[in-house]
This record gives structure tokens, C-alpha cells and sequence, in this order.
């Protein structure tokens, strides 16, 4: 990756001018026009100012620092480190603390890390090769075997989700394949995209709110998802706790 090039494409896609860019680094406009011409290669702190400037994700701010010739400032750790034990507990703990809600840790790509025992309603009847740790959820939410045939505002659902899947330009484009041409139905919530999803419990209305680790100075841990479900009626709400005093009498 030539970095001149990338820090250029990385200022335009955030439409920043380089004054802006410059100002935000504590820099002059002069200078950081010679880098990004190539005339003037930046020190490591420099690379690491501008991409927390761009307000770059820790992988792009590693990326930016290879093509600047440096090595990466932001370790990657797997989940099983055990420096990473307390947050694998405090996932588990706000997993457990949703309940009888339905909660799931997502990695960057939609893998499924971890979920709650009441997630398990929302993927009744899905195939099985579609459901588990490890499985995309994304792919779980929109293949014809997964949740779409029983999502009444697919519509919706489903550009929510490929919305978020910039990054992934395989992955949406083969979710994309799997739906027909969409539009758009009425009844919205005028906040938020709800789910309306048929479960054994009858159609349910939820929202969704995502939680991120803000402060995360490790890749691994920055890029982790915890989504968790809401409901968006009363019904919906009798619905979730009956189904898991069911599952916890079960």
C-alpha cells in the first residue's frame, strides 16, 4: 500500500480538506500537503496523529502505519488471551444481565462470538449449518434457510443490514442475491427500523441498540459488537418473558 495514496483516499472519504486534516493533527497544511505528494515522509508519531485525526478504526490505524513503513502501535489479541479474560466475563455478564431479552456478541465480520439463551427464539427453524458460534448472523438473518421467510418487514430488515456491511463487499453482495427486489413497507417506527419477526409466541416487535467498547486500544477488542433486543410493545414483552420461563422450567 503506497501511504501517500492511502492517507489521501482516507481524507477525501471523511471529506475532509487538508487545512482540516492539518489542524486536527496540529500540523501546517504546507506540511501535510509534502506527504501526501510523497515529498516528505512523515515520523511515527506524525502517522499516528493523523490517523487519530481521521478517527480511522485501530486496524486502518495499523494498516496506515505499515504502508508508513512502521510497525503496527495496537496489538491484536485472540479472545482466548488471557489478557482479554476480563471482557470475555463482562460480555457474559451483560449477556446473562439482558435476559429474558435476546443479546449476542458479533465480531467485525458478523461472526457470532456469544449469545444468550433467548437468542435461541429468534433463530427457531433456521438450518443448522446457519446457527452457532462462528456462523455469520448477518448471513443467519437474511438467507432463505435463516430468519427472512419469517421477517414480515424484510424490506426494512434487510437494508439495515446491508447498510452496515460497507466494509464487506463480498458478504453483501451475496446477501443481497438472496432477496427479491424490495420495497419499502409502511408502519415504521418513526425512531428506529424495528424487527418484526414470527416466532412460536407470536409476532414479535423489536428494536435493537448496539454496544461497542469506546476506550478499546486492542484491534480485537475494538472491533467486537454486543447487540442486544428490545421490545417495541407490550406484547412483545409478554411474549420474551414467557418464552424464557418456559426454556428456564424446561
Amino acid at each position: 500500500m503506497d501511504f501517500s495514496r492511502a492517507l489521501r483516499d482516507r481524507r477525501t472519504r471523511r471529506q475532509l480538506s487538508q487545512l482540516d486534516l492539518a489542524l486536527r493533527a496540529g500540523t501546517t497544511q504546507r506540511h501535510l500537503s509534502f506527504i501526501e505528494s510523497g515529498r516528505s515522509r512523515p515520523g511515527r508519531a506524525m502517522v499516528v496523529r493523523l490517523a487519530e485525526s481521521l478517527e480511522l478504526p485501530l486496524r486502518e490505524r495499523n494498516e496506515l502505519l505499515l504502508a508508513a513503513g512502521y510497525a503496527p502501535v495496537y496489538p491484536e489479541s485472540s479472545l482466548d488471551d488471557p489478557v482479554l479474560a476480563p471482557v470475555r466475563a463482562a460480555l457474559d455478564h451483560i449477556l446473562r444481565g439482558h435476559l429474558p431479552y435476546p443479546a449476542l456478541v458479533v465480531d467485525r465480520g458478523g461472526g457470532l462470538i456469544a449469545a444468550n439463551s433467548a437468542f435461541e427464539l429468534l433463530t427457531e427453524g433456521a438450518a443448522t449449518e446457519l446457527v452457532g458460534p462462528g456462523r455469520n448472523v448477518y448471513r443467519l438473518a437474511l438467507h432463505p434457510q435463516g430468519l427472512a421467510p419469517r421477517i414480515r418487514n424484510l424490506a426494512e430488515w434487510a437494508r439495515h443490514i446491508l447498510a452496515g456491511l460497507g466494509h464487506s463487499v463480498a458478504l453483501r453482495d451475496e446477501l443481497a442475491g438472496y432477496l427479491p427486489e424490495l420495497e419499502p413497507s409502511a408502519g415504521q417506527l418513526g425512531f428506529a427500523v424495528p424487527l418484526h419477526l414470527d416466532s412460536s409466541y407470536g409476532e414479535l416487535h423489536l428494536m435493537t441498540t448496539v454496544t461497542t467498547f469506546a476506550t478499546a486500544v486492542d484491534v480485537t477488542l475494538s472491533e467486537l459488537k454486543l447487540e442486544a433486543f428490545l421490545p417495541a410493545d407490550p406484547m412483545t414483552t409478554e411474549a420474551l418473558i414467557t418464552a424464557h420461563t418456559a426454556r428456564e422450567a424446561g
